[in-house]
């Protein structure tokens, strides 16, 4: 699995500015996203960079569940500061990780049967990391009402 998974982060860290690009573009003109149409370009595309290079970080973490509540609690604490809703910090959230995996979809990582299943040992662990970041999300919105 760290095969494949090495191969999705090289990429995303190697392609972190467009793929913040297209996020962005996305989050700003997205009817279920009004607060991200108020944040500058920068504002936005900055805060998809610091996911995408924090990504290896918390993937391979010895400690994945203390990075993950690290990492989006400040996530969380970030949005908050940003006047971002809830409901639209989470969104905002898997619309990242579709970026990101549309993104290493059209790179064709995926070349042999050995690479397909480590595809989706990798998603699967990425859904895991992202549902437990939610989960963080929604506890430090709660916290902090």
């Amino acid at each position: 699995m760290k095969a494949f998974a090495d191969k999705l982060i090289d990429v995303t860290e190697r392609h972190a500015g467009e793929i913040s690009e297209q996020w962005c573009k996305a989050v700003r003109t997205n009817p279920r996203t009004p607060s991200y149409h108020l944040l500058t370009q920068d504002q936005c595309v900055l805060s998809a960079v610091e996911f995408c290079d924090n990504l290896r970080r918390i993937y391979f973490s010895e400690k994945p569940y203390t990075e993950v509540h690290e990492y989006f609690r400040k996530y969380a604490e970030e949005r908050i500061k940003e006047k971002i809703s809830l409901d639209e910090a989470v969104y905002a959230l898997i619309m990242i990780r579709r970026h990101i995996w549309l993104f290493a979809d059209s790179q064709a990582l995926v070349v042999t049967g050995v690479d397909l299943q480590q595809c989706v040992e990798t998603i699967n662990k990425t859904i895991r990391i992202f549902d437990y970041g939610i989960y963080d999300i929604i506890q430090t919105y709660q916290r902090m009402k």
